[in-house]
């Protein structure tokens, strides 16, 4: 700690920050614009200028900007200073100057950093006069809106969009006082990561379109601290509501997973929760059609054998609750058994002891990284970009010696130029990570293990060597092999997108032999859905096994949890499935396939509707909260539901259900392996003085104006038994536990700014540690049969393709494709083919294969990449025209001459 003294009261502080991030941590209010925790300093907005003094004597002092020096022992300084204080206000004068002042308007009316800062120093008043500078918007896709003329020039934006994020089309355009920031001409900002400009830009230039649609500012809106539902990785989101609707999701701070920054599926992909077709009230078909639902119910519960179909997109206590109801025996997990495979041996291994599961934050500070069969910017979006940090980070190592602190961002990217760390992206197509990487390999899936055997081979002898590897692919797993043993962070990236197992051996044997070697390797894996590993946890047989016990003959109703069957497997096979039960009760909140087949369709609440726990891919069990109360009687969470038949199938009277509490100690209780997942957030009972935590801002104003036209007096707001939330405005106004805080607010700090309030200092934890509770130290042992083989050479076949499943961030998850704003971005089915194969198959670019796959037929236009081997195409994962394949799949083309 050094010594430092604002205006003569002395601080100890820690060395190697800035003055502006000391000040924060510090609780004192400095206004800036330019300066971002993620993204350090770069002087420039001039907004947070300082007096610095030589010494305690020095009376004179001299103004500096508090984010570009560093912060020493015994240094001298002032904030209320009035040269520093006029500085400050006449700087930020000079930036109003063309600035529309269209607060009463502005999207971010409520949130803007901009109205803090102006208010903070004290510039209330407009002396500009003459003509303002104006500009054209531009149209920047489904995701943004562009208002030009708010623009204060503080290089945020450029800086997160092209230095940050990787991406191409934002810039800046002109010099002086006229420069433009936006693309070279009106487009769709092709970024995953475009959707962080709306929190990232200071004022109102970049706002979210979506937000716009239904209009809300921010005091207006019951906020709730959620879990994003869109991938495996966990990100913390805010969600906010207002008229029964969401209307944004906005990030949620955790130091250990997302940072200040998530993906754009999980931004905009929150609209399902709105969609017009979605499930509302019960519905009941063939011979019990007509009748109450509860004697509809009364005969399926207790008139036979249930059996249970799980979900990985429910909630554990949603899954516990439909085991406790079906029985243990006859619980089953609702995916294909070659993912079922998958995620156990991924389980096997992360509690084998052998390898490090690293946090999506740790993954960040990687030295060397391989990427096995995983495309990381489409199936784990905020995963690739923390992959970006890693290649961006590893160069500053090597300026250790030149006296620039890391905080001094130009600097130090003046600096170190093109360096980059390393990265080898082995995967069937180009991806966005190969622009950044050091190394490729474009090969087939079992190619792809080969290659990963084949470094595990030269790191441990006792792996054995793939027989018969081309020499160009035996050089790159040498080098790879030397890079990973030189390393002090290595990182293996894998996963389930190809659905290979070798490849998460091969993985494994890179980290065995890592760990032989003393080296701390990290080895993440990227899963399929938001509670994949919770719902593999429970070890459930698979929905094949499923199947296999519908034939018996001895159930007479499936109970199918939040999980559209007919995009696990072939329509034939789920068909037969439901044909072998007398009932299928079904719970879910979408319109889909499955939810057709139902004899009694029960709705059920979203995650923005009901309260939950998840697990995510590194393990870490973390809760998503009620942002509202639906407005239909019948829209309960499906744990809720489940929990009352079990009492009701039991001969007991469903009165008072059980509280979220209670399931889950009952969860932990019955499987050790969840130890912990209880302490993810606080009890229902927790109260702060007495008061429990409000969803609503203090200037909340939305319940009255919402329902002047029946009564002007309010109604009763509801109340929340399962958690520590209230909904209401009333209620405690300090600063609550991290996986509770529902809002980010501090007095002058109206913005997400404010989120260095509740941090424990400006850019590290929040106060009270990071929200979620890894599960990895339970002592469970997940069985799964490793093995040291290496496949055979992947082998072009002439009557049929190899078919491999292409993720895309837009389109393969299920949930935000019924965002219009995502399925507008979403790709139309394709196939993808190696240009010779095209010429054998005598097709061109765009011309449509008809290709038998299962029991389907689908037309398809051919995409042509020629990075993919020959024998092998690649299919969009998952679109909705293109479900119902089992994967891995073949295709044979039936209109082409082979």
């Amino acid at each position: 700690m050094v010594r430092i003294y604002i205006d003569q009261k002395p601080y100890d502080v820690k060395p190697g920050k800035n003055l502006l991030e000391t000040c924060l941590t510090l609780g004192l209010d400095l206004p800036y614009f330019c300066w971002h925790p993620a993204m350090g300093s770069v002087g420039a907005c001039r907004q947070c200028a300082v007096k610095l003094f030589k010494d305690e004597n020095d009376k004179t002092g001299r103004l500096v900007m508090a984010c570009m020096e560093g912060v020493r022992d015994n240094m001298y300084l002032s904030l209320n200073d009035t040269a520093a204080h006029d500085f400050r206000s006449q700087n930020i004068e000079w930036l109003m100057s063309n600035h529309p002042h269209d607060c009463a308007v502005c999207d971010e009316g409520g949130s803007c950093h901009l109205q803090d800062m102006t208010v903070m120093t004290g510039h209330a008043y407009r002396r500009f006069r003459f003509p303002k500078r104006t500009y054209q918007n531009q149209y920047l896709g489904p995701f943004l809106h562009h208002e030009m003329n708010r623009c204060i020039q503080c290089y945020r934006c450029v800086r997160f969009y092209k230095d940050y994020a990787g991406g191409k089309d934002l810039d800046v355009f002109a010099a002086h006082n006229h420069v433009y920031f936006g693309r070279e001409k009106d487009g769709v900002l092709e970024n995953e990561f475009s959707g962080n400009l709306a929190e990232v830009c200071p004022t109102g230039v970049f706002t979210d379109k979506t937000l716009r649609e239904h209009y809300t500012r921010k005091w207006d809106m019951t906020m709730a601290p959620s879990i994003c539902q869109h991938c495996s990785l966990g990100c913390n989101i805010i969600a906010g509501e207002r008229y029964g609707a969401l209307r944004q999701i906005t990030n949620r701070f955790n130091g250990a997973v997302n940072g200040y920054f998530i993906c754009d599926r999980g931004r905009y992909g929150y609209e399902f929760v709105n969609d017009p077709g979605r499930v509302r009230q019960p519905v009941i078909r063939g011979e019990k059609e007509g009748r109450n639902l509860f004697e509809s119910l009364s005969g399926i519960l207790t008139g036979g054998k249930l059996l249970g179909i799980g979900s990985p997109r429910a909630s554990l206590e949603a899954n516990f609750a439909l085991r406790r109801l079906v029985g243990e025996e006859n619980f089953y997990q609702g995916i294909s058994e070659n993912e079922a495979g998958l995620l156990r041996k991924i389980l096997a291994i992360q509690h084998s002891g052998h390898v490090y599961t690293p946090s999506l934050k740790e993954t960040e500070y990687a030295d060397v990284t391989l990427v096995l069969g995983e495309d990381p910017t489409n199936s784990a979006p905020r995963l690739a970009l923390a992959l970006r940090q890693a290649v961006r980070t590893k160069p500053l190592e090597n300026i250790a010696g030149s006296n620039i602190p890391l905080w001094n961002d130009a600097a130090i990217r003046e600096m170190i130029q093109d360096e980059k760390g390393e990265l080898f992206m082995a995967y069937p197509v180009n991806t966005k990570l190969d622009e950044v990487a050091s190394g490729m390999l474009h090969a087939a899936p079992e190619d792809i293990a080969r290659f990963g055997f084949a470094v595990a081979h030269y790191m441990e002898s006792s792996v054995p060597e793939p027989e018969g590897l081309p020499a160009q692919t035996k050089e790159s797993a040498r080098r790879m092999a030397d890079l990973l043993q030189k390393a002090e962070r290595p990182l293996i990236v894998s996963g389930t997108s190809l659905f290979n197992e070798d490849i998460i051996q091969a993985a494994y044997q890179i980290g065995q032999a890592l760990e032989k070697a003393e080296k701390k390797a990290g080895l993440c894996f990227v899963l399929p859905e938001c509670n994949s590993a919770g719902l593999a946890m429970m070890q459930a047989p698979s929905l094949a096994m499923a199947m296999r016990a519908a034939e018996t003959g001895e159930f007479a109703t499936a109970v199918v949890l939040e999980n559209d069957l007919y995009r696990r497997a072939e329509r034939s096979e789920i068909d037969r499935f439901f044909n072998a039960f007398k009932n299928s009760l079904v719970l879910d909140h979408l319109e889909n396939d499955t939810a057709r087949k139902a004899t009694v369709l029960i709705p059920t609440a979203t995650f923005a509707e009901g309260e939950g726990t998840l697990v995510n891919n590194e393990e870490r069990a973390q809760r998503f909260f009620q942002v509202f109360m639906p407005k239909n009687e019948h829209i309960r969470e499906s744990w809720r539901w489940l929990d009352e038949f079990r009492q009701f199938r039991e001969g007991t009277k469903p009165d008072e259900l059980r509280e979220l509490d209670n399931l889950l100690e009952e969860l932990v209780n019955a499987m050790p392996q969840f130890k912990g997942a209880e302490m993810a957030a606080p009890l229902s009972d927790f109260r702060i003085n007495g008061q429990r935590i409000p969803r609503e801002p203090h200037r909340f104003s939305g319940r009255t104006a919402m329902l002047a036209n029946v009564a002007v007096s309010e109604p009763k707001p509801p109340v929340d038994t399962d958690s520590p939330l209230s909904f209401t405005m009333e209620g405690y106004r300090g600063m609550p536990p991290a996986p509770l805080t529902p809002f980010y607010w501090s007095p002058g700090w109206n913005s997400g700014q404010s989120v260095h309030k509740y941090q424990s200092e400006a850019g590290g934890p929040l106060r009270g540690g990071d929200p979620g509770v890894r599960l990895l130290g339970n002592a469970v042992h997940f069985s799964n049969g490793f093995h040291s083989a290496s496949p055979a050479a992947f082998k072009r076949q002439m009557d049929e393709m190899a078919l491999v499943p292409l993720t895309h961030i837009f389109g393969s998850d299920e949930l935000s494709v019924l965002s219009p704003s995502v399925e507008g971005r979403s790709p139309r089915p394709y196939i993808a083919l190696n240009s010779l194969d095209a010429e054998r198959l005598h097709v061109s670019e765009g011309a449509i294969l008809k290709m038998r796959i299962g029991d389907q037929v689908f037309d398809l236009p051919v995409t042509l990449k020629n990075e993919l081997p020959e024998g092998l195409a690649g299919l969009p994962y998952n679109l909705p025209s293109l479900s119902g394949i089992a994967w891995p799949a073949k295709g044979v083309l039936t209109n082409a001459t082979v």
